[in-house]
């Protein structure tokens, strides 16, 4: 692999969807930017689940990434929520599929444990490993945090043991 791999981490939320953009070269990672698509509490879930489509789909055209990942969501209490939250996750997951991209889905424990070391943490401690393994990484909330340590997640697990060695039988 002589090029970088463009990849977009993705936490779904129906309030906020946060986003972010990373670049993985063999060990190497780079921040590129991150954010946070926002949708109208006010609005009706139609119009709400629009709104996520379209913040995601500029971003994807803004910053073409090659690979997408976004993070599974959590059975709660709240039927309501839950099923809210599921639907914000297929916006999630349908966007960069309309794209043409692969998409891979990571358990928050999964994130946390690649990104911490633990798979059960709180939002400081992956703020602050997010700004050790990416020290020019800018972020604007919790959810565009939370995006990046999933990107890191995808690029440190987006080949298995058995794709690299049919990668490297291949050359």
């Amino acid at each position: 692999m002589n090029s970088a791999i463009r990849i977009i981490g993705i936490d779904p939320g129906l309030r906020r969807t946060g986003w972010a953009i990373i670049e993985s070269l063999g060990n190497s990672l780079h921040f590129v930017a991150a954010g946070t698509v926002t949708s109208d509490g006010k609005a009706d879930l139609a119009s709400r689940l629009c709104q996520l489509h379209d913040g995601l789909s500029n971003v994807l055209h803004a910053h073409m990434p090659v690979e997408a990942a976004v993070e599974q969501t959590f059975v709660n209490k709240d039927a309501t929520a839950t099923l809210k939250l599921g639907q914000a996750r297929g916006i999630a997951m349908l966007v960069p599929a309309l794209a043409g991209l692969p998409v891979s889905e990571y358990a928050p424990n999964a994130v946390k444990k690649t990104v911490i070391g633990v798979g059960h943490g709180d939002k400081k401690q992956i703020h602050m490993m997010v700004k050790v393994l990416m020290p020019r990484a800018k972020f604007d909330t919790d959810d565009a945090a939370d995006a990046i340590a999933i990107a890191i997640c995808h690029a440190h697990h987006r080949q298995s043991a058995p794709a690299r060695l049919a990668m490297e039988l291949a050359k």
